[in-house]
């Protein structure tokens, strides 16, 4: 059972396809452009219209492959579970809750957010700024004391 989580993710204003039907509509767009000039004799321009989209398909490529990106931390009953999925490459661990240390990033740097728990330390806080790492630490924090206190005061009476 989940008793806590939080879901860190890009801030992208574009779907993979939505960014599909935008290249295809400035494809598109500049293609007419350069068969106008092409059929008025400057056939140059239909030569750099291509390089053009060919810059602007990969940079919407680049964005696409990582429009995805994310990070998932859920407090379950017996683990902190922490999925960090880059590119579709996802690489989860599993720490102790009762083990783990947070290290929130030092002041004034652009540091991630440590957890470490038994010899295993994950990073996370990529897409958030400096103060929301800040904040998402002490929640962090806060959530794991609480936990602790629930285990212990279950078997304490």
């Amino acid at each position: 059972m989940v008793t806590r989580e939080w879901m860190l993710k890009r801030n992208c204003s574009l779907t993979p396809r939505q960014l599909g039907l935008t290249y295809f509509a400035v494809c598109t767009t500049s293609l007419l452009v350069a068969i106008f000039f092409a059929a008025s004799g400057a056939w140059y321009v239909l030569g750099f219209a291509l390089i053009e989209q060919f810059g602007v398909g990969v940079a919407f490529l680049l964005y696409a492959r990582h429009a995805t990106d994310r990070e998932h931390i859920a407090l379950e009953e017996n683990c902190l579970l922490v999925e960090v999925i880059q590119v579709e490459h996802v690489r989860q661990f599993r720490l102790d809750p009762r083990l783990t240390r947070v290290e929130p990033p030092v002041s004034g740097s652009s540091g991630l957010v440590r957890l470490e728990a038994n010899g295993t330390k994950v990073e996370i806080g990529r897409f958030l700024t400096e103060w929301k790492r800040r904040e998402l630490a002490l929640e962090l924090k806060g959530a794991l004391a609480w936990h602790r206190y629930k285990q212990n005061s279950n078997f304490g009476f």
